[in-house]
C-alpha cells in the first residue's frame, strides 16, 4: 500500500479546492433576479418588471395547439430550471395574474413550446419571440440560460419576419417645463441597434429623426414609452421631474 505524504496530502487538498472553486465560478447564482418583460396580442405590455429565479413546476396543457392540430400538451406537470428564460416567465406568471395561465405543450422533441401567455394566445402565423438583452437566441425558451441583471423578452409576433425592438434612453430626471433630449434605437434579431426615425415617444413635441432623437417636454413625472407601428414598444423609462419620481 502506497505511503500518503503529508507533500500529497497537502497536493490532494488543493487540487480538490482548485476543482470546487472552478466548478461554483460556473455554476449560476442561485435565485438571482433579471428584468422580464412580455409583450402581448396589439403590442400590449403585460410585465415589465424583475424576477427572481427559482425552478418551477408548471403543467402542460392539451390547449397548446399553435404548432398545429395534436401538437398540444400531455396535461402532465414539467418542471423548467430557474436560470432560463421560460423558467423566468414561469416563475412571474406566479405573481402576476397577467402571465396567467401559461399554455405550454411538451409534444416536441427539441423542448417545450410556449403557445399563450394570459390572453394572448399565438394563432396563425404568430408565435411568441423571445430575445435576451436585444439578441434572438437559436434555442428554445427552457434552455435559454439567463444570468443576473439580463433583461428577457417575450413578444407576441404577428408573424416572421420578427420585428424589431425599440430601446429608449435619456436622462433619469428633468426640469418641468425644459425640453430635454432623448435616443431610440432599434435593434434587429442578432442585436445590431441603429436610429429609430420616426417613432413617438411619450410627451415628445414630434417624432424621433434620422438620427432616432427627439424633444421631450415634462411638467410631472411620467415613464416615457417609444412606440412605432410594426415594432415592439420599448421598455417605460422613469423620469422624474422636480425632485419627485413616477411611481
Amino acid at each position: 500500500m502506497p505511503r500518503i505524504t503529508p507533500f500529497r496530502l497537502a497536493a490532494a487538498c488543493a487540487l480538490a479546492l482548485s476543482l470546487s472553486m472552478a466548478l461554483a465560478a460556473g455554476a449560476p447564482a442561485a435565485g438571482f433576479k433579471a428584468q422580464l418583460r412580455v409583450v402581448g396580442a396589439g403590442g400590449k405590455v403585460l410585465a415589465e418588471k424583475p424576477v427572481a429565479t427559482a425552478t418551477t413546476q408548471v403543467k402542460t396543457s392539451p390547449k397548446a395547439e399553435c404548432f398545429g392540430k395534436g401538437t398540444g400538451g400531455s396535461g402532465d406537470p414539467v418542471t423548467i430550471k430557474g436560470n432560463t428564460a421560460l423558467g423566468l416567465l414561469a416563475r412571474g406568471s406566479m405573481t402576476t395574474p397577467a402571465l396567467s395561465p401559461l399554455l405550454i405543450s411538451d409534444s416536441f422533441d427539441f423542448g417545450l413550446a410556449l403557445c399563450g401567455v394570459g390572453s394572448s394566445v399565438a394563432n396563425g402565423k404568430a408565435s411568441w419571440y423571445l430575445k435576451i438583452n436585444h439578441k434572438s437566441l437559436q434555442v428554445g425558451g427552457d434552455a435559454a440560460i439567463v444570468h443576473p441583471g439580463d433583461e428577457v423578452l417575450w413578444d407576441l409576433a404577428p408573424s416572421y419576419p420578427y420585428p424589431d425592438e425599440l430601446v429608449l434612453t435619456g436622462p433619469n430626471a428633468a426640469m418641468a417645463g425644459k425640453p430635454f433630449t432623448v435616443r431610440v434605437l432599434s435593434y434587429d434579431e442578432k442585436g445590431k441597434g441603429k436610429p429609430a426615425k420616426g417613432v413617438k415617444v411619450t410627451g415628445a413635441d414630434a417624432p424621433t429623426g434620422a438620427d432616432g432623437r427627439t424633444t421631450v417636454t415634462l411638467t410631472k413625472p411620467a415613464r416615457l414609452v417609444a412606440r412605432a407601428a410594426g415594432e415592439i414598444p420599448s421598455a417605460r423609462e422613469p423620469v422624474c421631474v422636480g425632485g419627485k419620481c413616477p411611481k
